[in-house]
């Protein structure tokens, strides 16, 4: 696995063997990033015949960082459809808007990417509990991937914050929940003094090897596309999506595969926009946001721990970062359900509220391609759903009263 050079701190660039089990920098405390010899993966690659694999992660086996593929733990995840939403552009004056729905992957989410991979390593490193913090979408992935390879999962959850579908979903895995009185930096605080302990492999985005997985999306809408999209809007929380898309987009000109490059536009919600308001006093570093509050749930983080690499992707594509209020998500996700139907989540509806101000402010050329990113399914939080939507009519067992209901209905 020459391909597959080493680990390397972002911020003091000390070099790690990539065998070492350790999520952040030895000497620094730096997150750590995947360095792979392009080179090498081009020669595996033409070898390989990776074009014949089906659509998905383990497409891209050569640009993963896996030593042994035969412990490989897999539920199917990747390939989910990139949907053309032409009555919904045509509403917002865009031509060519795609939406990414990673509801597909197989926990609803698209920490599955992430997973498939991280959980994978570790085994490799002989791991028997896997550990991490969650705002309900990691919870739900983690447990199902440990219950997939026989590990023991802890996941470690913000009290009375976190929808009731995800919580449904690392429970039925078999995970060990605890909810801690606090937010969610407080949960990932006490999974990182937790994960010094041999005994415990920590699986959030903090993981290098977490964010290999996410990175195969940016190849997906690639290939999907059949080139480069002009921008890739997507939901910011922990940042290690939008920085996961980055590479894989800036990989496939290493590899040779494309030219050009999207612009990023990472969207947090108002009550929790630490890297919104950095980007905004065009400084590297950001203000974390000590209380946080929002309806987006899946994305309610006062300090992300993946801000550096995040700010680092949007300044490198000339790309923005930007806050949209509760009320313009939720309006956004009903718009996206009755024009396109796709249902997804509150946090996922944050590039399309974007979207709309965008479109009207003129950031956006009719003419460009723009990918929005929606990152997990609306049945992860049907309750915020259910508190906009209109209550059912009711009738008797008759049908001259069901037609002036439906007149009624209908004239509205």
């Amino acid at each position: 696995m020459d391909r597959v050079l080493s680990l390397r701190c972002i911020d003091c660039g000390f070099e790690h063997g990539i065998q070492e089990r350790s999520v952040t920098c030895r000497r620094c405390g730096g997150l750590l990033d995947v360095v792979y010899d392009y080179d090498a993966v081009v020669d595996e690659m033409e070898r390989s015949g990776w074009e014949r694999r089906p659509l998905g992660v383990w497409r891209y086996e050569e640009l993963l960082p896996v030593l042994r593929p035969e412990l490989k733990v897999t539920l199917g995840e990747g390939g989910t459809r990139l949907v053309r939403c032409r009555r919904l552009g045509e509403e917002l004056g865009l031509r060519d808007l795609y939406v990414k729905h990673e509801g597909g992957n197989p926990t609803g989410s698209f920490k599955d990417r992430g997973m498939t991979v991280g959980v994978t390593k570790a085994l490799e490193f002989g791991a028997k509990t896997l550990i991490c913090a969650s705002t309900g979408n990691t919870a739900a992935s983690l447990a199902a991937y440990s219950a997939r390879a026989g590990l023991r999962c802890l996941v470690l959850l913000p009290k009375g914050k976190v929808a009731l579908g995800k919580l449904a979903q690392a429970s039925i895995h078999g995970a060990v929940i605890i909810a801690v009185r606090g937010g969610f930096d407080e949960a990932l605080d006490l999974v990182r003094r937790l994960a010094e302990r041999p005994e415990y492999y920590l699986l959030n985005s903090i993981n290098p090897y977490r964010l290999e997985g996410q990175k195969t999306a940016a190849y997906e809408v690639y290939e999907q596309l059949g080139g480069m999209p002009d921008w890739l809007i997507i939901p910011v929380g922990n940042a290690g999506n939008i920085s996961a898309y980055w590479k894989g987009f800036r990989e496939l000109n290493l590899v040779g595969m494309s030219e050009g490059l999207p612009r990023m536009v990472g969207v947090q919600a108002e009550g929790a926009s630490p890297i919104v308001e950095a980007f905004k006093r065009r400084t590297s570093e950001i203000e974390p946001f000590r209380r946080v509050e929002t309806l987006a749930t899946a994305i309610r983080i006062g300090r992300p721990v993946n801000w550096k690499r995040a700010l680092n992707a949007i300044y490198e594509s000339r790309g923005l970062a930007e806050a949209v209020s509760d009320e313009e998500i939720l309006k956004a996700q009903r718009l996206l359900a009755s024009k396109e139907g796709l249902f997804v989540e509150p946090a996922s509806a944050t590039p399309i509220a974007y979207l709309v101000r965008a479109m009207g402010d003129g950031a956006i050329d009719r003419d460009e391609t723009v990918v929005c990113v929606a990152t997990g399914h609306g049945l992860k939080d049907p309750e915020a759903a259910m508190r906009q939507a209109p209550k059912p009519l009711e009738a008797g067992a008759d049908l001259m009263e069901i037609e002036r209901l439906l007149n009624r209905a209908w004239k509205r």
